[in-house]
């Protein structure tokens, strides 16, 4: 059935629209009549509504998308779009709710089932432009919530033992401390009967009226600071006041003073990325993009039941747990570790090399066996030691031994975790590799042109929603109005999806061959610098010189 589509229009236009945009808006409208979504929305507005209802729902669906892919996402820019705009009165047959109906819509409807939503209307438009999922581009970004930067709080956990260890000490003084757990900070339950029981043994002393003055006020900063670590949860340090999801982080470009020194209410926004369309989405807590990949890929997998063949993403996502997800969910991951670059370039480039039959090749050449080191364990999960004998004489041996204390010797023990080196090495190839310069190639062009695309064309920077839940919705709405803006364009001009393809004749890449001499001469250099150099040559150091200086 055809629910979007519109049938038939107002009977006369003042101003009718352009061909162009009417073909857009005619294709945008019947890419949503494929995508089957009409049940969803049909069975969420049905819900709970009494009569006749004032607005057509699938109109409206409509002209939410249309308003987020034309950028006009606020709720008041949208409801003067729906009135004044040609494009969403035609969506629309003339009508025009105002901002509360389509808050209430976008509540009700979109945010319940946003993820199938995203995920039929996706499917749609690969279907429609005969493209596939098979490869996936990962990056993020921190995007500042909205939320009031000073009424910030950070978690009391330090604070909260400090507490503890008083009010262990004032139950031991008050003869009530012969039942408390050992281990654990005390909850604020047991300090509170405590607390009574203490009432009841009350010989009426000033002496003994303080302590339980003491104990009443550590018990009420007990209940505040139980409060603040169960708004943080286990895995933050930070909230705010004004939206507790919202967590304290370093973002690159500062709102206020264009600085990124200070810490900023904000959430972790992953998008992953195929044939230049975000496929998928993730807004979480987290800082470090590391721990943030298997649960982008999951939420790919939740979407469409599938993985993708092939995920690419850059350093700060290599590590031994991604590497090892994909090879369990058997993608090939063409993700970078986070030396890449420095040895690609030759200039930092690997001490060793994990060979197939478990031996070890140093940069100079020689062999490295496993070996157990008395009274010394790894320090590292999985970790084993490894021996390379003959070093006096080895090119390499400044470079190799730059960072430890003895520099000399005729041997030396490497800490090599084979897991994570196998991985690595893996991940290294496969990036050298003619598949791997394209995948690299075409990451930076639609992975990180997809985040310009959303931060510069469309001057989305900021979260306008509160919460976790809501701060997804309207990331999931902006990713679809990115999309559906780019297939619009695809409607007219027919253009295609190309990819970067490399040129015939490609030869695998290599990583450029080290100078021993170079990397020696680098580190005596290194050496003899003072270690303040840096310090000394800053602008504040010299400013503050400056002003120190006598004056003539």
């Amino acid at each position: 059935m055809e629910e979007f589509s519109t049938k038939q229009g107002l009977l006369f236009y003042s101003f009718p629209l352009y061909e162009e945009e009417k073909e857009k808006i005619d294709g945008f409208l019947a890419l949503l009549d494929r995508s089957g979504i009409a049940g969803l929305i049909r069975e969420k507005a049905k819900k709970g509504q009494r009569g006749r209802p004032s607005n057509d729902p699938y109109k409206l669906f409509a002209a939410v998308l249309l308003g987020f892919a034309l950028g006009s996402p606020s709720l008041r820019e949208m409801e003067t779009s729906l009135r004044n705009d040609l494009r969403f009165i035609y969506v629309l047959r003339g009508k025009a709710p105002d901002h509360t109906t389509i808050s209430r819509f976008i509540n009700d409807v979109i945010l319940p089932q946003r993820e199938e939503l995203f995920s039929r209307i996706m499917d749609a438009i690969f279907a429609s432009c005969g493209l596939a999922m098979d490869t996936a581009y990962i990056d993020g970004t921190k995007m500042e919530a909205d939320a009031n930067r000073y009424k910030f709080v950070w978690k009391p956990t330090r604070w909260h033992e400090r507490l503890d260890s008083k009010v262990r000490n004032l139950l031991s003084a008050l003869d009530l401390a012969d039942d408390l757990p050992e281990e654990g900070l005390l909850p604020s339950s047991l300090v509170a009967k405590k607390l009574e029981k203490a009432g009841l043994l009350s010989d009426g002393s000033n002496a003994w009226a303080g302590k339980i003055s003491n104990l009443t006020s550590y018990l009420l900063k007990m209940i505040e600071y139980e409060e603040k670590e169960r708004i943080c949860g286990p895995y933050r340090n930070s909230y705010y006041k004004t939206d507790h999801d919202a967590t304290a982080m370093c973002l690159k470009q500062d709102y206020y003073s264009g600085l990124g020194s200070s810490m900023h209410a904000a959430y972790s926004v992953q998008l992953m990325t195929s044939h230049g369309f975000i496929v998928s989405y993730l807004v979480s807590q987290d800082r470090s993009d590391m721990y943030v990949f298997t649960k982008t890929a999951d939420a790919f997998h939740s979407m469409y039941g599938m993985y993708p063949e092939r995920i690419c993403a850059d350093s700060g996502y290599g590590c031994t747990e991604n590497w090892r997800y994909c090879h369990d969910h058997g993608i090939k991951g063409f993700i970078k570790y986070n030396s890449w670059a420095v040895e690609r370039s030759g200039h930092s480039p690997a001490v060793y090399e994990l060979e197939d039959d478990d031996t070890m090749t140093c940069l100079g050449g020689r062999k490295g066996y496993i070996t157990q080191v008395p009274n010394r364990h790894p320090k590292r999960k999985g970790a084993v030691f490894y021996r390379v004998d003959g070093c006096p004489g080895c090119a390499f041996m400044p470079y190799c031994r730059r960072f430890m204390n003895e520099r000399t010797g005729s041997f030396r023990i490497f800490e090599v975790s084979p897991e994570y080196q196998r991985y690595k090495q893996e991940a290294r190839d496969m990036l050298l590799s003619v598949e791997g310069i394209e995948i690299r190639v075409n990451r930076s062009i639609q992975a990180e042109g997809s985040f310009g695309g959303l931060k510069q064309d469309m001057a989305y920077t900021r979260l306008r929603r509160t919460s976790l839940e809501k701060a997804s919705l309207e990331i999931m709405l902006t990713c679809l109005g990115f999309n559906i803006r780019k297939y619009m364009r695809f409607i007219v001009k027919q253009t295609g999806f190309r990819e970067w393809k490399a040129p015939e004749g490609t030869k695998p890449e290599a990583f450029k061959k080290p100078s021993a001499k170079r990397l020696a001469n680098r580190v005596a250099k290194a050496r003899q610098k003072p270690k303040n150099e840096q310090v000394r040559n800053s602008y504040k150091y010299k400013k503050t010189q400056k002003e120190a200086a006598p004056k003539a």
